[in-house]
């Protein structure tokens, strides 16, 4: 190694020239001379004071993201959308799976302008005789017209009650949540409180906890109990089908008919102090527990 190249880089450390500077450090009376440290000037001396330029917040999403969080549908839904040509980015189709767009973008699925609002969840206790759609032709009354003043451009129900049953209705314009709550794999549970127009025999009710053959396919709630000992007609069911009226065609089947049927409790969530026909927005708690359950977080 080069011995005078390491001396430039680590200082002078020559035994004999340390010497001579303390020989010279004694001739000025013991005091030696500071060394003046020259300050920075001009552009170097701009460029060590400039602070570190501030992060840039990405404006660019991934479009299967946009679609859902604009409350159409879940992201690997959205993923066959584009795929089959039925997106358009500022008026172009695009089919690339991947492909990002900056939120000012205007996007539309089927002819329909699409935005990604700020998702909302909202629980609705369901009164009788309205119809779980966003739309009837018949003009019929529908759980849209009672939550008309949600603050969101648009939300949708996760599933169905039909028209004589009440109790928890849950909107979101989360289309992946939704999806998810909805799909089979998802095992959401529900539990039923269930009046029936005559006391249930003891037979009927140990063939329900056992299980019973419907037209599609074998049902076995996952509980069953009376919930009035003194009244064999009010009983608590819990399952986790989501089967069309599935509860109501299990009594039918054994020759009894659903007088009142309320979904008390959705995925662990219950509608404890709101009122029929009324509804509340989901707490952060309630809205983590659904994604938890459903394995979105």
């Amino acid at each position: 190694m080069n011995n005078e190249n390491n001396g430039n880089r680590y200082g002078n450390t020559n035994p004999r020239n340390n010497r001579e500077d303390f020989r010279n450090d004694s001739q000025n009376g013991g005091k030696r001379k500071r060394r003046r440290i020259v300050k920075p000037a001009g552009e170097i001396r701009k460029i060590t004071q400039e602070r570190p330029a501030p992060k840039v917040e990405k404006t660019e999403i991934r479009l299967n993201k946009y679609i859902s969080n604009g409350g159409v549908c879940s992201r690997r839904e959205a993923d066959e959308i584009i795929s089959a040509g039925r997106v358009l980015v500022n008026g172009e189709k695009v089919t690339t799976l991947g492909h990002k767009v900056k939120l000012e973008d205007e996007i539309t699925v089927d002819g329909k302008i699409i935005s990604p609002t700020k998702k909302v969840y909202v629980l609705l206790n369901k009164p009788k005789d309205f119809i779980t759609t966003t739309n009837d032709p018949l003009q019929r009354k529908t759980v849209m017209d009672l939550i008309e003043d949600v603050e969101a451009e648009r939300v949708y129900p996760v599933g169905r009650l039909d028209r004589n049953t009440t109790g928890i209705l849950i909107f979101t314009n989360d289309g992946e949540l939704a999806q998810a709550l909805m799909h089979p794999s998802g095992n959401v549970s529900k539990i039923y409180s269930v009046e029936l127009d005559k006391p249930i025999d003891q037979k009927h009710f140990y063939k329900l906890q056992n299980g019973i053959k419907l037209f599609d396919g074998f049902m076995k709630p996952d509980k069953i109990a009376l919930v009035d000992r003194d009244d064999a007609r009010k009983i608590g069911v819990q399952i986790h089908s989501g089967r069309n009226r599935v509860v109501r065609r299990m009594f039918e089947a054994l020759g009894y008919e659903v007088v009142k049927l309320d979904r008390v409790i959705y995925a662990g969530i219950d509608k404890q102090g709101l009122a029929k026909g009324k509804w509340r927005n989901l707490t952060e708690k309630e809205v983590s527990q659904l994604k938890r359950m459903t394995r979105l977080r």
